[in-house]
């Protein structure tokens, strides 16, 4: 089969299409793959800067979206089914992929491929992020950052679906656009972003802040939480990690909350099932419709990697693996 496989740790360059083995289904769902989902992970896995450092070459890629091929006795889904999958194992940008049985959904109908092929990570993350992290509840405020992005439009929807109020933070008028889109009560750009906090909520701020982000945008948030807010730490897509004083959380009464879906999974892995009911449901209200930005040609990998790297992205960005 074909594959876009990861030959020197140079970043998107350093991806190549060549012929592999299909992967041996085992005790998982084989699923041929329509769309491919192009997250953050992968664009640092290209760098070699992920925490997991699979030795080269190795083929990038943990979203799938496709048809079944074969599935184990027992799965939720079978043969000839519509899919969206998530691969510890990665393997993802290519034309066939195994997934773990937990880790394979049923596409709802009236979703397309490319929609599906975001949904498990991110929407996933979102939920753990909000419900099982942050414990969020309905009529909370919530600051999401990096909110045009694909983890951001998730957790803008999957917090509308907690019945919270959500502020978005983006970097631009055109970005704007797309939380405005994906559900969002009232859109910041990040530029004064804390000015905009404190005016949205009489000053008060925000209950809980889900940061992709990091960085200085982690020590403003900081500022502008609520009595007993929560700060969710999602991820770095700055570059920088940062750090706090914990005086700050004892003085304020405020919390820094770690999030980390996929670790937690190798320990819970029914939380999955779980999370997949509850976004079935929003689906089925409308709440949650996954939002899809530029959808590249399977043989521009490294182009949707550069749309990332850019921070241009608005959406998930998808590779398109075959017709579908």
């Amino acid at each position: 089969m074909r594959a876009l496989q990861l030959q020197r740790l140079t970043g998107p360059e350093g991806l190549e299409m060549v012929d592999v083995p299909e992967p041996e289904a085992g005790d998982g769902v084989l699923i041929d793959v329509v769309a491919a989902g192009v997250s953050f992970p992968d664009l640092l896995l290209t760098h070699g800067q992920y925490q997991m450092k699979p030795e080269v070459p190795f083929v990038p890629g943990v979203e799938v979206a496709g048809v079944v091929r074969t599935a184990p006795a027992g799965a939720r889904v079978k043969a000839g089914d519509r899919v969206m999958g998530f691969s510890f194992t990665l393997g993802g940008f290519a034309q066939a992929c195994v997934v773990a049985p937990e880790l394979a959904f049923p596409i709802p109908e009236a979703w397309s491929f490319e929609q599906a092929a975001g949904v498990v990570m991110n929407y996933h993350t979102a939920h753990f992020a909000l419900h099982r992290r942050g414990q969020v509840r309905a009529g909370e405020t919530v600051l999401v950052h990096g909110a045009a992005g694909g983890v951001g439009t998730a957790a803008v929807q999957v917090a509308k679906g907690a019945g919270a109020r959500v502020l978005a933070v983006v970097g631009d008028e055109r970005k704007a656009e797309v939380a405005k889109r994906a559900g969002a009560d009232g859109v910041l750009l990040l530029k004064n972003f804390q000015a905009g906090v404190r005016e949205a909520t009489d000053g008060r701020g925000a209950d809980v802040v889900l940061d992709p982000v990091g960085g200085d945008v982690f020590d403003k948030s900081l500022k502008v939480l609520a009595p007993e807010g929560r700060l969710l730490v999602v991820g770095f897509a700055s570059g920088q990690i940062p750090s706090v004083a914990v005086n700050r959380l004892l003085l304020r009464n405020v919390s820094v909350v770690g999030v980390a879906w996929g670790a937690f999974l190798m320990q819970a892995p029914e939380l999955t099932g779980a999370i997949a009911k509850d976004l079935e449901a929003l689906a089925t209200r409308g709440i949650v419709n996954p939002v899809v930005g530029r959808v590249f040609p399977f043989e521009e990998g490294a182009q949707a990697l550069r749309e990332l790297e850019s921070r241009q992205a608005v959406g998930k960005v998808v590779l398109k693996v075959k017709a579908g």
